[in-house]
Parts: structure tokens; sequence; C-alpha cells
């Protein structure tokens, strides 16, 4: 009986992972035996079978301190072997960790480094894989040595033989020698070191010149080859011969020297590339289950396992039978194979991957384990599911405050279980947990006061599919109710996105204290009032209290009491509760207007509404006097918030909701189809379209107009028409009717709904966002006829089918978003950047903003100044919504502010560049992602822009203009554009600009040499620039978008990212999804955070290699430091999907191609 001590402590104190090839002496130090039998469980005994796949001995126990003979049992033999059976008896979990190995009878390629891209074998052998795979799979020889003085004695003896056989021969006989001398002579000089030769010609050659080459063939001959290389001369002589080389040629050598730096680094010899010994996983991430019909399921792995047991079994066998070449060769090249099914099934070259015996599909090998949204890392590492979770429809709340939803009861019970059983035990109600779980299955009484004890002063979170934002999870105080539905307060629906047809949400419950603390000061639904994407108001006001807010707020003309004065608003409310006045009366009332702080009395035309509507205000918040609609509510909200502070709205907020119920349900307001009149001027309008579309036609006919041109001014013609109904729709409705108030209001609909529905549908697009030129002229209340139904249904589907690719387009945008911002965090407190970044009237008006509107959140960069240029803030100021007010009364034409784009910090982010925290309007707090809520900003809105290209119908030379969300994926991926600008890569000024056929020709003479350089415009763009304009590099000759990395080139750094926020932003506001330009300037930011290195210097980074601006200034600062030579590097302009591939996080890129390179 042996003592072993086992050495499993979780190692949790590391503070990174690198990974690095594995000598295959690690690889037996990590296992624990070998695995010689490919056996797996005795199907008898249902026992692991020794020296297979699960035997005990080497993976540990498979019950808890117990042996496979069972002759040593319980936990006092902790850490013994069993002298019988050889197994530690400890704790069966260790067949998770503990590792086998197969010591393989002849070295085997890794497929991972010779068929990935690009090939690492390759690279450090200079061969392409193709040949590299002849050798490897037994098609071709290499030659691994070549014998320099036997090459010139053959070459010798050649001549001589020649000059013996050359005696006495014809001219024409000597001829055909000579040939044949030649020949040989240049057959043997070509040959040369790792060339690769096919099996016949390596036959000849080896019976001509056997002396002169020694040649090899498998995995083992590559091996060899590796082995021999001595990777500090190869560096030496590589690095030698860069300077003399083609651009081309050196791209390929500077890769190639990376790889050989990284292995010299990481002290890792070449032949490692190759597998003598595989490492066999824990039996348990492999497991054998079984099923009831006492068939056994088992992991995609052991049969993988099993069939490189098998060959290399074979294998050894026939070497020990000295069997002939031909027989084992063959046996080499199918255990090269299983190998490479084990490791990589996916991407094995010859036919297909290796199959399952029954089903006939791919086996999953271990790469296909790890890859993809299935594979480990996006399913259980960054994905896991939960316990203490349900989900159930919602349903409104409408008494519910704002911090609490309402949970039924069941399901709390379910969520709250633990802790129930807890307090029914504390009380002594139950002696234990199973007492207490038959009381719980009872629903005894004393369980649902446990409950309502349990849940005081917890919150749960709950979460709506799909989860764009930050507010798409929140936490609320569980209130419990009978039912199976979730209550959720009306006015966190637009967070969440929710409506009430049908949608789902999950409950979640957070199980420590720290996380309920968490929960409760970060996560409260109240807590949650401002949208991080832009800081305004989320929690707004909508459909039922606007249209109640709007009832109780109008004044109409004509009703009891009008007129009427009185002395303060008690008289006259008293005057309502008596039916002298209505509620929409209009009448003066003395009020405290509040608008300046003091209580100052004065007369107001008022109405009772309104008197009410203040009621519910605070105090002393200023007497809102006007119709409130949709908009005027949102301002309404945003003015308290800014007054109490998210701490005090909340409250305000609830009582709002409750006065918009309570009068949307007093006024009584319904409709029905007669509420809708068709406008009169109707047939008119069509009639005469129709004669103007009967002129075009016959002018087509006579062959004047082209089709194109005919298309369009049919469809212009019609879209009039539509327009004009649109305007007339109104005017049908009296403005108190139920319809006319609810579109008004902005409570519910708009004026083409209306339109659709009494005036007329209009013009449909095809599936081709072509719009057909056919119009649909009923309405729906007139009803469609079967060919207008027909027309109808192609654009009602194009709908349907786009918004369900816009979902997953604007997903997959966010994903690749927050893959390449998640590192931006806030580090410190100042970086004392030395410029920021301008904000000008013209940009700001490009998106319908004021300057102060962009600037809020900010700090100044410079003093900013009214345009008689006082001073109205100074440098380093926060410009809040105060500041902002102040700057957009003073007309402020122009700010430089903090950005992150001129953020020094190293890593991440500064507060002074980033600003305020738009979620809670404070300054953003270190250790903030806001890298990720920059990627949410953006991506959030991303289902609401439009897919389409427009395409402007038929026009000859009219092109589709990018918009929407392809546009911005283009813009952050920086693909080439279709709708191309033409931009000046010269300084100078325009000396004419001509027509040439269809194009247009602008001649710049150049400032420095006056010469002229002419730039061709396509006809469909049109020229920016005239006659005399000042010209510089990166200016925009013509209408279109910039190709980014020729801007980059011509106009630099800064050029390109005022671009990227400007155009990003231009497409953001076209479709009224506003985002603040800080979360596009962070995105942005990322774009240029790689560096090409172009000398090394001192340091040890490769020349050509691309890293993260970062890690280059800190390789410089050791160098400086250490007073060597730093590197120089040049910045680089990436997509978006780039840069999330060069992080130096293998476990962020989990890309395959580069696990090979030193992390």
């Amino acid at each position: 009986m042996i003592t072993e001590q086992s050495s499993s402590t979780p190692v949790s104190d590391f503070k990174a992972i690198a990974l690095k090839l594995a000598s295959p002496e690690e690889i037996v130090a990590w296992g624990h035996g070998e695995v010689t039998k490919p056996e797996t469980i005795n199907y008898r005994t249902g026992k692991p079978e020794r020296d297979g796949l699960f035997d005990e001995r080497i993976f540990g126990p498979t019950k808890d301190w117990e042996c496979y003979c069972g002759k040593y049992r319980r936990i006092r033999y902790k850490g013994v072997i069993c002298d019988k059976c050889g197994v530690e008896v400890t704790r069966a979990i260790v067949r998770r960790e503990r590792m086998g190995y197969i010591k393989l009878a002849s070295p085997v390629s890794h497929i991972w480094f010779l068929r990935g891209v690009p090939s690492k074998i390759g690279l450090m052998l200079d061969m392409s894989v193709g040949n590299l795979e002849k050798v490897i799979y037994f098609a071709g020889y290499v030659i691994t040595k070549i014998d320099e003085k036997a090459r010139a004695k053959s070459l010798e003896e050649i001549d001589r033989e020649f000059k013996i056989k050359a005696k006495g021969l014809g001219e024409r006989e000597i001829d055909d020698l000579r040939d044949a001398k030649d020949a040989a002579r240049d057959e043997l000089r070509k040959l040369e070191l790792h060339q690769v030769v096919s099996e016949i010609e390596y036959h000849r050659l080896s019976r001509k010149f056997g002396e002169v080459f020694e040649a090899a063939i498998g995995a083992e001959a590559i091996r060899t080859i590796l082995e021999r290389i001595d990777l500090k001369a190869l560096r030496a002589s590589i690095e030698a011969d860069l300077p003399n080389q083609t651009p081309i040629a050196r791209r390929k050598t500077l890769r190639r020297l990376q790889a050989i730096n990284g292995m010299i680094r990481a002290g890792i010899k070449p032949q490692w590339m190759f597998l003598t010994v595989i490492p066999v996983i824990p039996p348990d991430l492999r497991p054998m289950v079984q099923l009831d019909g006492g068939r056994y399921a088992t992991s995609d792995l052991n049969d993988l396992y099993r069939r490189v047991i098998n060959r290399n079994n074979r294998l050894k066998r026939l070497f020990e039978l000295h069997a002939p070449e031909v027989i084992t060769r063959n046996e080499r090249r199918m255990l090269q194979e299983a190998v490479d099914a084990l490791i990589d099934n996916s991407i094995r070259r010859g036919g297909a991957p290796a199959a399952s015996q029954v089903q006939r599909r791919p086996l999953k090998s271990v790469a296909d384990i790890l890859k993809g949204k299935q594979g480990r890392f996006r399913q259980n590492l960054l994905g896991k599911r939960v316990d203490y979770s349900g989900r159930s429809v919602i349903v409104v709340g409408p008494d519910l405050e704002l911090d609490q939803c309402g949970l039924p009861k069941k399901m709390a019970l379910e969520l709250f279980k633990p802790f129930v059983i807890r307090k029914l035990i504390e009380k002594e109600i139950a002696h234990n947990i199973r007492g207490a779980g038959k009381l719980i299955e009872d629903q005894n009484p004393h369980v649902w006061a446990a409950l309502e004890e349990v849940i005081a002063g917890r919150t749960v979170l709950l979460n709506r599919a799909p989860t764009l934002h930050r507010l798409g999870i929140q936490a609320f105080y569980p209130v419990l109710i009978e039912g199976d539905a979730i209550q959720l307060h009306p006015l966190v629906c637009p967070a969440f996105n929710a409506d009430f047809d049908g949608d789902q949400m999950a409950v979640h419950l957070p199980l420590t204290d720290e996380a309920q603390r968490e929960a409760r000061e970060i996560m409260l639904s109240s807590k949650n009032l401002l949208k991080p994407a832009t800081g305004d108001p989320i929690m707004n006001p909508t459909q039922d209290i606007v249209l109640g807010c709007y009832f109780a707020t109008s004044i109409s003309n004509g009703l009891i009491g009008e007129g009427k004065t009185f002395a303060s608003e008690e008289d006259a409310l008293l005057a309502y509760d008596f039916e002298h006045v209505e509620i929409q009366s209009r009448i003066n009332v003395r009020v405290n207007p509040k608008d300046g702080g003091k209580s100052n009395l004065k007369m107001m035309e008022t109405s009772i509404g309104r008197i009410l509507f203040n009621r519910v205000l605070p105090d002393d918040f200023a007497f809102v006097n006007r119709e409130l609609k949709n908009r005027d509510l949102a301002d309404v909200v945003a003015a308290i918030i800014k007054r109490y502070g998210i701490a005090g709205t909340p409250s305000i907020l609830n009582r709002i909701k409750h006065f918009g119920f309570e009068f949307a349900t007093r006024s009584g307001i319904s409709w029905g189809i007669n509420d809708l009149r068709l406008p009169v001027e109707k047939p008119a309008l069509i009639a005469e379209a129709r004669k103007k579309v009967a002129v075009i036609t016959d002018q087509y006919q006579q062959g004047l107009l082209t089709d194109g041109e005919r298309y369009t001014r049919i469809v212009e013609i019609w879209q009039e028409v539509v327009d004009k109904i649109t305007k007339l729709v109104p005017t049908t409705l009296d403005q108190k009717s139920s319809v006319y108030i609810m579109v008004d209001s902005r409570a519910r609909g708009s004026w083409t709904q209306i339109r659709q529905m009494s005036g007329m549908k209009g013009l449909v697009v095809n599936p081709a966002s072509k719009i057909i030129e056919l119009p649909v002229l009923s309405s729906y209340k007139e009803g469609l006829n079967v060919l207008e139904y027909f027309i109808s249904t192609h654009g009602a589907r194009k709908g349907t089918a786009d918004t369900a690719l816009r979902t997953s387009a604007a997903g997959y945008l966010t994903r690749r978003l927050v893959d390449v911002a998640q590192d931006v965090i806030v580090i410190d407190g100042d970086c004392k950047a030395k410029e920021g970044r301008e904000i000008t009237q013209a940009g700001s008006e490009a998106i319908n903003k004021t300057v102060g509107q962009r600037a809020f959140s900010r700090m100044l960069f410079e003093d900013v100044k009214d345009p008689e240029g006082k001073v109205v803030f100074k440098a380093g100021t926060m410009i809040g919504q105060e500041e902002m007010r102040l700057m957009n009364e003073k007309k402020v034409m122009r700010a430089v502010v903090r950005s992150p784009l001129t953020c020094r910090s190293l890593r991440g982010v500064c507060q002074a560049c980033y600003g305020y925290d738009l979620g809670n309007n404070e300054v953003v707090r270190k250790g903030e992602a806001v890298g990720i809520v920059a990627a949410q900003a953006i991506g959030e809105p991303g289902t609401q822009l439009t897919m389409r290209t427009f395409h402007v119908g038929g026009v000859a030379g009219s092109s589709d203009i990018t918009t929407g969300l392809p546009r911005v994926e283009e813009i952050f991926e920086t693909r080439p554009p279709k709708w191309r600008a033409v931009i000046s890569d010269v300084v100078g000024e325009v000396a004419d600009v001509a027509v040439d056929g269809r194009e247009r020709v602008v001649k710049i003479e150049m400032a420095e040499t006056m010469e002229i350089r002419e730039f061709r415009i396509t006809s469909n763009s049109s020229v920016l620039v005239e006659k005399g304009s000042k010209v510089e590099r990166g200016t925009f000759l013509s209408e279109g978008h910039a190709d980014l990395r020729e801007l980059f080139k011509l106009a630099g750094k800064k050029a390109v990212e005022r671009y990227i926020v400007r155009e990003v932003q231009k497409i953001y506001s076209l479709q009224g999804a506003p985002i603040h330009d800080k979360h596009v300037e962070v995105i942005a930011r990322s774009m240029f955070s790689r560096v090409r290195v172009k000398d090394a210097g001192d340091t040890d980074l490769t020349p050509g290699e691309t890293i993260e601006k970062e890690e280059f200034r800190r390789a410089n600062i050791r160098a400086i430091r250490a007073g060597k030579t730093p590197a120089m590097g040049f910045q680089l302009l990436m997509g978006i999907t780039r840069v999330a591939l060069t992080t130096s996080s293998f476990l962020s890129a989990a890309s395959f191609q580069e696990t090979a390179r030193v992390l």
C-alpha cells in the first residue's frame, strides 16, 4: 500500500493565460499513464477496461474514495494507491482533469500547422503546402541531404563516359549522346535540399545517382529536417537577405521571420509541430453513458481516439514483424489521417471527413468542439444556462410603482424556494428540508406567509430578448399576484422595446447579498431613466397616457362656463365639481406661475384640465400652461429629471401615469370606420393624373422617351397625387374627432396610416425595392380590388422579409462592435491631452443638431466664445444640461472639446476625454466599460435602420446609393464604397471644370510645379468644386462616399476620424435614431488601434507584424529605459473584424490561425 499526495489545487492567482506548443516530454509529464488499448468500458460489468480510454489507473476512480477492486473504500484511505488494482483512492472529480497520452509508433504532423493559413511548417522550411502534403501523405520523397563531393565526382564520371562512348560514332549518334549527357548533367545539377520528387522519379534518380543524395518520405522525414534547423542561424541568414528582395518576396520573408522570432522567444523547437506523443483528454470531458436499451452513447472523441490507437497498435505490430516497407507505409499514412481527424476533422484533405459507423455523419473533432456559436467558447464560457429563472407572458400593471413588477405567486415560490425552506425551518414550522418541501408541495398557508417575508426588500431581474442595450435587463421589486402572467410597469416598456401583444420576459433571481446590492444600486428600473446612447429620458409617457394628458390639457370653444374668472385654483375646481364648468372650458384663473421661484399670483387663461395636471407635478415646479402632446410631455419629463435628479423623478412620473390613464378613460375616446371620411377631391386628382400618364405613354410609343424616362415620370406623377391626398386627409377630419386627437397628440398612428385607410394606399415597392408604377388607388375603407390587393402583397411581404434580415444583420454588427471595443474602459482621471476635437456649426447642421447639443456631456478643451468673441465658458468646463442651454442661447458657432479620439491614455480612455456617462449624467466612473456601451449605442438602433439601397427607378446612369445598415457596415469595415467619391491627391487650385461626353473633367493646377492634373468624374455624381476653388490633399471633388484607406493615405488620421463620425451620424440622424458622437468616436479610436512594425530596433518585435498600439508603446518604453533603440512603426486603419482578430488575447480572438503565434 503506497500513499501519494494528490496535487489538485485549483490555480486562481494568475494574471493571463498563454498558449504555446507542448514538447513531447511535457505531454508525457501532463499524463498519468499511457493508453495502449482502444477498449472503453467492459459491456458485461460496465467498468472501465484496463489500459483503455477510461482506465481508472490512469484517470482516477469512477466512484469517490473507492478503488477499482473495492479493497479500499471510504475517505480514510485518501491518497492510497491500491496494491491489487493500482487505482488511487481519491475523488472521482479528478477524472475531469487527469490526462493520459498515446506514444505514436511513427511521428505525425499537426494539421493546424500544416494546413492553417499561412502554413507554419511551410514558413519554417519555405516549402509549399502542396509539396509538404505529398511528403507527409507518402506521395513523394523529400531530399534531406546532398553530398557535394559525390556530385562533383558524378559529373566527372558522366563526362568520362561520354568521351569513351563517343569514340568511333557517326555525327548524328554523337549529337544524341551529347543530348543524353547534357540531360544527365542538368538533372544532377538541379538536385537541391528540400526538393520534392515523385516516387517513380526517386527510384530512377536513386539508381543513377544513389551516392549523391539521401531522400526520405513521410512526416518523419520533415521532422528530421526541422530537427536539424538552427533557428538563430536561420534568422541571421534571412535578415541578411532581406534588403535585396522585391516587395512581394519581402512580405513573405517577414512573415517567415515573424514565425521564427516567435519560436525563439518562446523557446519552442520547430520539430514540436510534429507529434510523437498525443495527449488524451480526461474521460469525463468525453463521457460514455449507458442508455435505457443497454446501448451506449459516446462522445465522438472516443471514436476518433480509438481509430488512432487501433492504427498505432497495428503499426507497432508491423514494425515488430519487420513487415515490408509497402505495408508499413500505408499504415503510417492511415495513422496520420486518424490523428488529423482527431484534431480537426473539418479541414482534412482528401475526400470526406471521418464519419461515424452508424449515422454516416462527420465526427466532431477537438477543433469542432471549440468553434462556432455552439462551440465551447460561445456556448459554455461566454454564456451559460442559469438556475433560479423563469419566463412568462407580460401584461400591463398600471398600479405598480416604477420599480415594481407583478410576479405570479407560483413562479415566485419556485424562484425563492431555498429561501422559503430556510424561513420555514427557522420558524420551526418544518423540522428539515424534506418536511419543508412537503409543505410547499401542499401549498400550506404558512408557505405564502414565509414567501411574503422572504421577498421583502429583494429584487428580481427582468429581461426581454433581444437584449440590444443595457436597459434590456433591469431590476424590480416583486409584488406577488395571482394569475400566470408577469405584470410590467407601462413606463419601462420603451426601454425593453416591449408591448403587450404576447411578448414574453424572463425573470432571474440574484442570489447573493452582493448581487442583490448591485441590482438595487445599479440596475433598478427607477435608476435607469436615461438612455445611455444619447442621455435623453427613456421613461417617457406614451400612448394612453399621452392621450389622457392631451385630452385634459387641450381647450375647446363653446363649452359650459367658458370665459368665467376664478380667484384661485380651488374655486375653479369647486365649480368643476358642481358642473358649472367643463374640463376643457377656456377660463381665467389667478395662479402662481412659479417661474421665477417667487410666489407671485397672476391671472392666466387656462383650463380645469391644466390645473389638475399641474396638481400632479411638485409644488415648486413651474406652472405648465400648454396643450401637451407626446413631445411636450417628454420635455416636461426632461425638465423634471434635470430639476429633481434621478432619485426624485420616479414618484412624479408615476403620478403623471395615473393622471393620463384616468383622463384617457374619462375622455371616452374610441373610433370606428365611420370616423374616417374620404377626401372629396380624390376622383378629380386621379382623373387628372390618368390624363398626364396617357400623354407620357403616347410620347413613349412615338419614341420620344426612353423606357427609363417614361417610368420615372409616371412614378413622379402618382407620387404627386399621393402627396396631395396626404395633405387633404387631415382636413376631412374634425379637429375634435377621436382619430384626429390620437394622431395629433402623437399617442398612436400617423397621417400616412390614416391616408391609407381613407385616402389611397399609393405606390408600393416590389421585392427588388423598385417602385411599381401601377399605384393602388383605393383606400382600405373603400376596399382594394383583386389586382390592387395582389400588388400590395408584394410590398407587405418584402417588409416582413426585410425586418427579419435587418434584425440578424444588426445583431451581427453589434457583436463585431463589442468584439472590437470591449477593451476600451475608463482607466484614469486625466491624460493631459495635447489636442481636442473641433465641433463646428456647419458640421452640426448636417445632422440636425446645435453645437451645444454635440458638446453636451463633454469637457471643453478651449474657451468657448459667442459670435461677439466674449468667453462663455472656460476650458476644462464640463458641459451639462444648463451649460448646453446657455451655449444654444448665445448661438455658439464653434467649440473644441476633449474626445476619446485624442485621448493619450495607454489602455482605454480617461474621464476627462470621455466626459459624462450619459446613462446618469454624472462624470463617468473609473472602470466603466465605455467600449461596450458605445457598441450597444450604435447597434441598438441598428434594427431601425433601413436595409435597402435606394433604387432611383431606372434612370440611365443613376447609381444605387448605399444607406442604412449596409452603409454603417461599409464604414466600420473600411470596405471600398459602391458609390465612390473622387478625392484630390494634390494641393493647388481648380483651373477649369470641363465637360467631356458623359463625364466632367476637373483640371487642377498644382501649387508647387504649376502642372495641370486631370480628374474624371462620372455623370451620376455632381462636382463639388468650381473654377478658382482651393484644393488640398483629401479634398472631395465629387459627391459620393470616400474610400477610407485612400482618404487616410491622402489626408491623414484626423480627416478619416472626422469623416467616420460625420458619415455614421448622418445615417442615424436621417433615420431619427440619434446617438452621441462620443460612441462613434470610441469605435473610430479602436479602428486606429493597430500599428505595423517597420523597423524593430532593439525591441523583441518583428518587422512587418501587426500589434496593438499600446503593446508597441510599451515595448518602446522598455527599450528606451534600457538605453536601446526603440522600434519604428506606422499607423494602420483596419476594419472592425480585422481589429478583433488581431487582438493580443487569444481567448478574445479564439481564432485558430494564430494559435501558434506566441501570445
